[in-house]
């Protein structure tokens, strides 16, 4: 299931293989911070402009997993799977009704592996390690992490490349975000070398003059990682992940869903932008 692309949309269509295993984790330990919306609907638009997607839910909330409608009874094979048994990750991917969207989905077993991975070997490269098998089958790879800096989380950012954090437009919003990057920093110099910040988004925005004076605040903290698109306060992306469904096919017209394409868009032109600079 795709929606049409307009022609305005024809410039970010798939033109060739260039993202090929773009492994990016979707994290900031701050609950509430529209991070699950984020990863559903970053994908759901990846994969409409005709990218490969995966996502993979790494939270046992297993949010990610019910806002595509899949019910965790129907679940055999989970990420618990993968990082606690070292399963074939191919048999742990669900379809989704969207063409080019697939999913590696949470079940709350997964709730128990952050105290089951303290004794096992490489604990914090169990996840990288089951997607060697898979990132060259896909052009993105979203990793939507738990809010927490706990084991799961360290799996996820060993595995990617890149990571995008979504900022609630509040005033402690930032604060938190200091304790993230630091984990990063930890993870770059002693677990993944590649991994790098892709970008910041500012979420759940409301027209105020302390929403606007932390935007502000932000662009300076973090200049050219923060992403133009603001993603708005909107109920109908809550209600749109209470139907099992990404924004773009529950209500396309809503201003959640334009301020989703937008960042999707962004996205993807940065990528475009990092590539041509490396040729």
């Amino acid at each position: 299931m795709d929606s049409n692309v307009n022609s305005g949309d024809c410039l970010f269509k798939k033109e060739d293989d260039g993202f090929l295993g773009k492994i990016i984790a979707i994290a900031n330990q701050k609950g509430g911070v529209g991070k699950t919306t984020t990863a559903i609907n970053v994908a759901a638009y990846i994969s409409h402009y005709g990218y490969k997607t995966l996502l993979i839910d790494m939270d046992p909330q297993g949010n990610a997993t019910s806002g595509f409608g899949i019910s965790q009874n129907d679940i055999n094979i989970s990420a618990y799977s993968l990082i606690m048994y070292s399963e074939d990750p191919n048999k742990a991917i669900v379809t989704t009704p969207y063409d080019n969207l697939k999913l590696i989905p949470s079940t709350k077993q997964l709730s128990g592996a952050e105290v089951e991975l303290v004794t096992v070997f490489k604990r914090e490269y169990r996840l990288k390690d089951a997607l060697q098998e898979l990132e060259e089958n896909y052009d993105f790879i979203l990793i939507d992490c738990p809010p927490s800096l706990g084991l799961l989380t360290i799996n996820a950012l060993t595995a990617a490349k890149d990571i995008i954090i979504p900022v609630q437009c509040g005033y402690f919003a930032l604060e938190g975000v200091a304790q993230l990057l630091n984990i990063v920093d930890l993870v770059k110099r002693s677990l993944n070398a590649k991994l790098e910040v892709e970008g910041v988004v500012i979420t759940l925005y409301s027209h105020s003059k302390l929403a606007n004076g932390i935007i502000m605040e932000a662009r300076n903290h973090f200049q050219n990682k923060l992403y133009d698109t603001v993603i708005p306060r909107n109920i109908r992306l809550d209600e749109s992940a209470s139907h099992g469904k990404p924004i773009m096919d529950f209500e396309p017209g809503a201003k959640g869903a334009k301020a989703y394409d937008e960042l999707t868009k962004e996205i993807i032109d940065r990528y475009k932008i990092k590539r041509l600079t490396v040729q």
